[in-house]
């Protein structure tokens, strides 16, 4: 006897970390709902601890899954929660940031089942005139991750015209803005490595995925609306010293113990230098986001 109610498996799991953002989640889920195939899409939001109205959003939007956590305890950890959390065989890393179109889940799942070759698939960002933010990070290698030891971010570079002229272009580190990757991949890699908190675990997945002869790329006709943040990156000292110590971790693990705690040394110099001493502090501490909520 055939069931009346079937039980449909989603294809896709869109998951959306969040931390005081109430209002950038309203209007990322607003989207979402939208999105076609809507019944193939489960949205899975991660409230890391939020002090705003973020953890009322479940009775706003009752199609979603909120997993409200009691402490901010690092985005790593909380996109951890919401993979082994999913039933999809999709990810949809995405930040509250981001505004999708209807199509724009349904065309990147498309694209990667279609595509055994690649690991992940994401879209242009575009303004909300439709301008391509033209831009992507550098691979996080040493000579990337030097600003970061002064306090800075990881750099930025346009993506050329004629990149953006054609279909597709491969991206060595997409970030977690709006990237779909395969949930395989990910468990394959034994999740997130939580001994990052806010920063860097999308960065080691990109170099994971460069290791392993994989790739992601991005298709120029698939848009979706970047609200971007004034400030992307938080000046709090604990943020900071997580910047910092994520990086020291990333270049570590991948390049070597000395390359990471030579940077991590190097980083309390110029803490000490700029006569920064809470930073200074932070970093002998190894201070991190979600250090102190464990």
């Amino acid at each position: 006897m055939i069931p009346n109610n079937p039980v449909i498996i989603p294809k896709t799991a869109a998951i959306l970390v969040a931390h005081n953002q109430a209002e950038e989640l309203r209007r990322a889920l607003s989207a979402l709902e939208k999105s076609e195939n809507r019944e193939l899409l489960e949205i899975l939001v991660v409230d890391c601890g939020s002090s705003d109205s973020t953890a009322a959003l479940g009775e706003e939007f009752p199609g979603i899954t909120l997993l409200v956590l009691p402490q901010n305890f690092g985005a790593t950890k909380a996109l951890n929660i919401a993979t082994r959390t999913a039933r999809a065989d999709f990810l949809f890393l995405l930040s509250p940031d981001v505004e999708v179109a209807p199509d724009t889940v349904a065309r990147l799942t498309e694209q990667l089942e279609a595509r055994a070759d690649l690991t992940g698939v994401c879209p242009l960002l575009v303004d909300d005139a439709g301008k391509a933010l033209s831009r992507t990070r550098r691979y996080p290698d040493r000579e990337a991750l030097a600003p970061v030891r002064a306090g800075g971010e990881l750099a930025w570079v346009p993506i050329p015209q004629e990149t953006l002229a054609q279909e597709r272009c491969v991206v060595l580190y997409p970030g977690r803005e709006a990237l779909l990757v395969r949930k395989n991949f990910v468990t394959g890699m034994n999740y997130f490595d939580e001994r990052f908190g806010e920063y860097w675990a999308d960065a080691d997945m990109a170099v994971k995925i460069r290791k392993a002869g994989r790739r992601v790329e991005m298709v120029m006709g698939i848009r979706a609306i970047w609200h971007v943040p004034a400030e992307e990156a938080s000046e709090n000292t604990v943020y900071k010293s997580d910047r910092v110590l994520g990086a020291a971790g990333l270049l570590g693990k991948h390049y070597g113990f000395l390359g990471g705690f030579g940077f991590r040394v190097a980083a309390m110099l110029g803490a000490l230098a700029r006569f920064d001493f809470s930073l200074l502090a932070a970093l002998a501490s190894g201070k991190k986001v979600g250090s102190q909520a464990k």
